[in-house]
């Protein structure tokens, strides 16, 4: 019965990032409310500009402070005193979709326009760039094991009785390129948009930054977990833009 309660609990949180990912992208694309998104973005008036900024960045804090904390090993070796090691990531998972659906839901409009570019070329260029990005983003989730990074693998290993192992070093696809392909969309995702209102304009800094910091940790976890394999990566490979050079010494794949 806890086996069973355990792989629940997973499939649940798992459902339920996804639903938050997919949120924050028709957030950020401003859909009609008719697909159950309450606002976009860019929806909305404000009275006062310097009010929404307070509060805007107060949830970017509370979304920055949750991800990088709840992901570092110390809080995770403080959190399965409590629970079982089966459901760490699950927790996690309900935890980000609890952030998310906050940062979007307590958004406040600023909607000054920085730049537009009305219906045509360049209107669907921009728009499809940035859709492209998020789909990166989900691409590059299943080069690494997408189950595993939502939690539902470590659920379903314990539920066969298996323990949990780490994902091996191994390098394939877009990470032979780029050591964080899914931050490579998110930034794409983010930042190409046909209307990039001064509230976008705050909320792609916000995220941009907090890619740049969270990355920088996880590095330092990457190191640690797999010594001068993890380094010789780093000085073969670049962070988030395609490097074209030729990798010498290690062959095995990297995956982060």
């Amino acid at each position: 019965m806890k086996k069973f309660g355990l792989l629940l609990y997973g499939i649940v949180n798992y459902n339920l990032g996804s639903s938050a990912l997919v949120y924050l992208i028709a957030f950020l694309f401003n859909p009609i409310p008719a697909i159950g998104i309450l606002h976009g973005i860019d929806g909305g008036t404000t009275d006062n500009i310097w009010f929404a900024g307070a509060v805007n960045v107060g949830l970017f804090v509370l979304f920055g402070v949750q991800h990088s904390m709840t992901a570092r090993n110390g809080f995770k070796r403080w959190l399965t005193r409590f629970m079982p090691k089966s459901a760490e990531r699950s927790t996690y998972m309900l935890a980000t979709t609890a952030v998310t659906y906050a940062l979007c839901l307590g958004w406040e409009p600023m909607p000054g326009v920085v730049w537009q570019a009305d219906e045509g070329l360049l209107h669907n260029s921009l728009l499809g760039i940035g859709l492209f990005g998020w789909v990166l983003v989900l691409y590059s989730t299943f080069l690494i094991n997408h189950f595993d990074l939502f939690g539902l693998r470590q659920a379903w290993l314990f539920f066969k009785g298996r323990e949990y192992t780490q994902l091996p070093f191994a390098l394939n696809s877009l990470y032979k390129i780029i050591r964080h392909p899914i931050m490579t969309g998110a930034f794409i995702g983010i930042w190409f948009t046909p209307v990039m209102t001064t509230g976008h304009l705050l909320f792609a800094i916000g995220m941009s930054s907090y890619i740049l910091i969270g990355v920088y940790h996880e590095e330092k976890d990457l190191i640690r977990a797999f010594d001068d394999r993890y380094i010789r990566y780093m000085q073969s490979t670049s962070r988030f833009v395609p490097s074209w050079m030729k990798r010498k010494g290690d062959s095995a794949e990297a995956r982060v």
